[in-house]
């Protein structure tokens, strides 16, 4: 099916609404097919602000939640970001024309090889995948100068704040529970971490494999 430019339009409206500032966000918001990472039952609903099914039990996030995350993490052409959580690959494909390059992880294969296939047919080169626990984060490219979190930790994810350069930051959201976690901003400085509360969000938990022993 063909969606119609104007729901895009209607859409970056809305993020508008939402505090979404930043113009190269909006840019980026706009001009990505967000059809292309819905499954087809939903592509009429491609455009509105709000979660969608993608299977194995997973989210494509809200726009103004993707966008949000993303204007947070300040991003530019020079850094180089750690994505924990594919999915259907939309975020990914929002952060990959505002940095260097973007590393990506996905637990589940069915996700991991669908989302390759949109890379490959939106041409991205400076994105690089893998299958398998984000938990442990990307130690072989570590350190990064961002982290981007699209599944709820319990606490803030010390194994990735380790992977993050001093300077950098990491957006993470944090709770027990899908009713009560918040979206953190998390900049590391030489001595300690400073942390801003975002808000409210409700996400997938993040599961490490031995949890799923």
């Amino acid at each position: 099916m063909i969606v119609e430019k104007r729901d895009a339009d209607t859409l970056r409206a809305a993020l508008i609404n939402d505090g979404i500032t930043d113009e190269a966000v909006l840019a980026t918001m706009y001009a990505t097919p967000r059809e292309l990472f819905v499954p087809e039952a939903f592509r009429n609903r491609s455009y509105e602000n709000t979660p969608l099914p993608i299977g194995q039990h997973q989210t494509i996030s809200q726009p103004s939640v993707v966008a949000t995350m993303t204007q947070a993490l300040e991003l530019n052409d020079r850094v180089k970001v750690l994505e924990i959580g594919t999915g259907s690959g939309y975020q990914t494909a929002i952060l990959a024309p505002l940095c260097r390059r973007v590393y990506t992880i996905e637990r589940h294969k069915p996700l991991h090889l669908e989302a390759e296939q949109r890379f490959e047919v939106l041409k991205f080169r400076n994105v690089v995948t893998r299958c398998g626990d984000g938990s442990m984060g990307w130690s072989e490219q570590a350190p990064f100068s961002r982290i981007i979190v699209t599944a709820a930790a319990i606490d803030v994810p010390h194994v990735l704040l380790s992977q993050l350069d001093v300077g950098g930051i990491m957006v993470v959201p944090v709770g027990l529970n899908e009713r009560d976690q918040h979206l953190l901003r998390i900049r590391k400085t030489e001595d300690d971490i400073e942390t801003e509360d975002l808000g409210l969000v409700r996400f997938v938990p993040l599961i490490s494999d031995e949890e799923m022993v």
